[in-house]
């Protein structure tokens, strides 16, 4: 009876380490998309949108992101602030028709922005880098933009990040980076000085949530493998005592924590 306790024991050890493991192992490839962040922003305003990048290659790095705007929610402005190591070029485009705002006529909006390494800079195996952008009038009459972004690596190979969640669907393989927008509230036209007083706090929040779910994650694989390989030790090291009484008030311990 002891051996198979024992048995059960440490079956359950493993079960346990194995469910933690396919967890974490769920979580990752969300943590491994090319998001936009924060994911909400107020209609009319200006806001800095960080797009961070994690390098899903166990070999090649991240050397360029190109990043599209939408063409049917034009946006006219977008700044680019200096990243170590990297070029950035925003290019504008003439649009089909031209827009009025603020009593102005508006005949281009950005179409793209694409950040490129320079010689011996990479988004190396295991690595990430936040890319933010100041942008902006967002658009009044969307409730959501989706910012499709292309990331090059250096074998050659392009993820491209493009596919749109379908309301009620799954997440696709590959979303577009994607921004809700929200009504604004009195301060939501503000402009790129009122933008980048935000980015700080913008970038502190999204690293201490991607830190908080790998660790998370990570505790709970290895509490797992703890607690089975716990048992065990326990268990091999544990005599059985002579007569039933005995046996059976071991059982009893075992099975109730």
């Amino acid at each position: 009876m002891f051996g198979s306790l024992r048995r059960s024991a440490l079956r359950g050890g493993v079960v346990a380490a194995v469910v933690a493991g396919v967890a974490l192992a769920a979580a990752s490839p969300a943590l491994a998309h090319v998001t936009a962040q924060p994911g909400t922003a107020q209609q009319g305003g200006y806001t800095v949108i960080t797009f961070r990048v994690p390098n899903e290659s166990d070999t090649a790095g991240t050397t360029k992101l190109e990043v599209t705007f939408p063409a049917d929610h034009p946006i006219t402005s977008a700044r680019t602030t200096p990243q170590p190591g990297w070029d950035a070029v925003v290019t504008k485009g003439v649009l089909p028709t031209p827009i009025e705002r603020d009593g102005a006529q508006i005949t281009q909006a950005v179409t793209t922005v694409t950040w490129t390494a320079q010689p011996g800079t990479r988004i190396g195996p295991g690595q990430y880098v936040d890319f933010p952008l100041s942008v902006g009038p967002l658009p009044e009459d969307a409730t959501s933009i989706a910012f499709p972004a292309a990331q090059t690596y250096d074998d050659g190979n392009v993820v491209n990040w493009n596919e749109t969640q379908q309301p009620g669907g799954a997440e696709p393989k590959h979303p577009a980076p994607t921004v809700t927008l929200t009504p604004a509230t009195g301060g939501g036209h503000g402009g790129h000085d009122a933008a980048a007083a935000t980015s700080g706090d913008t970038g502190s929040a999204g690293t201490t949530d991607t830190t908080a779910r790998w660790l998370g994650g990570i505790g709970l694989l290895l509490g797992a493998l703890g607690l089975g390989l716990g048992a065990g030790v326990v268990l091999r090291n544990r005599k059985p005592s002579g007569g039933s009484g005995a046996a059976s008030t071991n059982e009893e311990k075992v099975t109730t924590p």
